[in-house]
């Protein structure tokens, strides 16, 4: 499994705003061939630990089954729409993605 792991910062992080931007992951991204695990959500403000990352609004995370079918969501037309609708909101986008195994 191939996990794709997105964190957006936002010019303008007000909550119509962010809430604009989850809508848009849930329109665009989700139900695409080969998704284990799609989920969408917003910083937890009370995690304020020393090692929390806390440079982000939203936070995207799309498990896949394989590279292929995150190589064939890369290119989609949903999620290439919901890059092009989207981008101008970003103030910085940091994307991990990782190689998955389970128990």
């Amino acid at each position: 499994m191939l996990a794709h792991s997105v964190f957006f910062s936002l010019h303008d992080p007000s909550p119509a705003s962010i809430q604009e931007l989850l809508t848009a992951c849930h329109t665009y991204l989700n139900d695409h061939p080969g998704v284990v695990f799609f989920g969408v959500g917003t910083l937890n403000k009370e995690l304020t630990r020393p090692v929390n990352d806390q440079a982000f609004e939203v936070a995207l995370h799309v498990v896949f089954d394989s590279k292929a079918s995150h190589d064939a969501y890369q290119v989609a037309p949903r999620h290439l729409q919901f890059v092009d609708e989207n981008k101008p909101k970003w103030k910085q986008v940091r994307v991990f993605d990782a190689d998955m195994t389970s128990a």
